[in-house]
């Protein structure tokens, strides 16, 4: 890889220091870094590249920050299979998952070819209202359900390949990928579902009824949420990073989308050790 595209968060305090790192590391093997907006600027000497015109420039996309970054770069790449390496210059990062020490190591990496590649699903929605279709919109992480300016419960009809589930009265669902189990579905009190799963995991957010478990789904399956009764403005939002009105009688549609996400990973990357890390897992003591 010879061209090194760049995302960083800018708005966290490690940021500068890491991309002047990095601009010294790259300048070191030899790398052409390619870099737009604020990124760019913390970039010493480097002339911003049209954000456009970022995905057909670079062989990989470093990633600066924490996973909502990470998700932003997954909007900008817009379906190119660019290889994305995630530093985690953040507070929890599942995906961003080589720490900040471990920075000149990993463009040293890329540099070398001593890296391996994973493939992650992603899900697709589209809106139906009446005779008219909004989206599609495409996520890595999930399609959440329920958000808006009042604390009402909703009635939310799940159907699962156009075979009714069941009604909840609740305030929000979740419908996420393997990839989006260890986000907000994990919090809800969703299972964690390995990467290489070919399912959906869908959340009913506080529903009213203790009898609601979250329910996993293969990801060939086409899920179908229609909003029964809602007495408020409802959102949707797809990764945390669009958010869309909902209004009663609107319907989302949602299925596994043919984009998908390729990351890096550093020699040595383990998905359980991840976890065992971000997640405290200690194991059991007698």
């Amino acid at each position: 890889m010879k061209t090194i595209g760049v995302l960083a968060n800018v708005r966290k305090p490690e940021a500068a220091d890491a991309l002047r790192r990095l601009a010294a590391q790259a300048q070191q093997l030899g790398l052409t870094l390619a870099a737009s907006g604020e990124t760019a600027a913390l970039l010493p000497g480097l002339a911003p590249t049209p954000e456009e015109a970022l995905p057909e420039r670079m062989d990989a996309l470093l990633v600066l920050g924490g996973d909502g970054t990470l998700l932003s770069a997954v909007r900008l790449l817009r379906g190119h299979d660019t290889p994305i390496l995630g530093v985690n210059i953040g507070s929890l990062g599942f995906m961003t998952s080589v720490p900040q020490a471990d920075l000149e190591r990993a463009v040293a990496a890329l540099a070398g070819g001593r890296y391996t590649l994973e493939t992650r699903r992603m899900l697709e929605c589209r809106l139906r209202r009446g005779d008219r279709i909004e989206g599609p919109w495409h996520g890595l992480n999930e399609v959440g359900i329920g958000w808006g300016a009042s604390s009402k419960m909703v009635t939310l009809e799940l159907a699962v390949d156009d075979e009714p589930v069941t009604a909840y009265v609740c305030d929000g669902m979740i419908v996420s990928t393997p990839t989006g189990s260890t986000g907000h579905s994990l919090s809800a009190g969703g299972p964690i579902l390995h990467p290489n799963a070919a399912a959906f995991v869908i959340d009913v957010v506080c529903p009213h009824t203790l009898g609601t478990r979250p329910l996993v789904i293969a990801d060939q399956a086409r899920i179908a949420i229609h909003v029964a009764e809602s007495s408020k403005l409802l959102l949707f939002a797809v990764d945390g990073q669009e958010q869309h009105p909902l209004a009663q009688g609107d319907r989302i549609e949602i299925q596994r989308s043919p984009r998908s996400v390729r990351f890096v990973h550093l020699p040595g990357y383990s998905y359980f050790a991840v976890l065992r890390q971000k997640l405290h897992w200690r194991g059991s003591s007698l």
